[in-house]
């Protein structure tokens, strides 16, 4: 089986609910970083180098231009969503965000907002402006940045936050009735096997309802480029993220929607591994792990169902 047909993807949930192919639009919303700006800290976290992800030049354009130039990228979508991904996404006054937000809404073909952040940077009143949205009939996801559930290792990848706070940001978001997805870094220094299953499972006991899977980029400009350079980091094999991605999906109810289970970058920006320039390696060799292992939440009590 192909892995649609193994893992709850979000592209299949949102063709289901819409009856049409739905496609994010990425946007760049010229958001700043607390953990870059010194609000935290400087430098941020050391797997990062955001302008490796993110087109620096699209944050002097507006959002209805972002959004028609990234429309007629897209082939077969008529309705999108859009994305607020690069930087965080909520780190702005809220009358700012309300009027980036409601300008990407007011276009006809938009059916909702993905925003990018961190779970130390989202305050009540920002919950409150993306719940409003959502009362509206808007599809409206809350993505927080966890990467994973150890403290020690947030604190050595210099994070700025811990596991409680985005436990509590998380509960306050969906009592509101906000989707959340979690991402999550298979991989980072000093995080084992033991770790990825146990960052899951605390994901799975606060709640959430989507999630993403990234391996680790080591990217050109990040803190973790020196130590690979120096000999002291080693990056993730395939073998190895195929394993523990595997193992996570089988543990994630059936409700809970993977955004994505991988993720590619390209050189000269990513320096290892290099697998990750394919974006197809780790999706393929995770369907056919799941193929012998067995279907999302094989490992929980609810399994996934696929509609007739």
């Amino acid at each position: 089986m192909e892995l649609h047909q193994l893992v709850n993807t979000f592209g299949q949930d949102l063709q289901r609910r819409y009856g049409e192919k739905v496609h994010k639009l990425t946007l760049h919303g010229g958001f700043s970083c607390p953990n870059r700006d010194g609000t935290l800290g400087r430098g941020g976290c050391t797997f990062c180098n955001v302008a490796s992800f993110a087109d620096e030049t699209a944050q002097q354009l507006s959002v209805t231009t972002q959004l028609a130039q990234r429309a007629t990228e897209v082939n077969r979508a008529k309705r999108y969503l859009a994305y607020f991904q690069a930087y965080t996404s909520t780190y702005a006054e809220v009358e700012k965000l309300k009027a980036m937000y409601e300008e990407a809404l007011k276009s006809a073909d938009i059916v909702g907002l993905c925003v990018g952040t961190r779970p130390d940077c989202v305050p009540d009143a920002v919950l409150d402006l993306l719940a409003h949205y959502k009362e509206q009939g808007f599809e409206i996801w809350l993505e927080l940045g966890l990467q994973t559930a150890n403290d020690n290792t947030l604190k050595r990848i210099n994070r700025g936050h811990d596991f409680a706070c985005y436990d509590a940001v998380t509960r306050k978001a969906r009592a509101l009735g906000l989707n959340v997805c979690t991402h999550l870094i298979v991989g980072l220094p000093g995080d084992t096997k033991a770790d990825h299953i146990n960052t899951i499972d605390k994901v799975i006991e606060t709640g959430t309802d989507g999630i993403k899977l990234h391996p680790l980029h080591i990217v050109e400009g990040s803190v973790m480029a020196k130590a690979w350079r120096a000999g002291r980091l080693d990056a993730i094999s395939l073998d190895d993220y195929v394993e523990s991605a595997s193992e996570m999906i089988l543990r994630t109810p059936a409700e809970v929607v993977y955004h994505r289970v991988s993720a590619n970058a390209r050189k000269p920006t990513l320096l290892a591994p290099e697998w990750c320039e394919n974006r197809w390696l780790a999706m393929t060799g995770i369907a056919r792990a799941l193929n012998v292992k067995g279907v999302q939440g094989s490992l929980t009590s609810r399994r996934f169902h696929f509609p007739q």
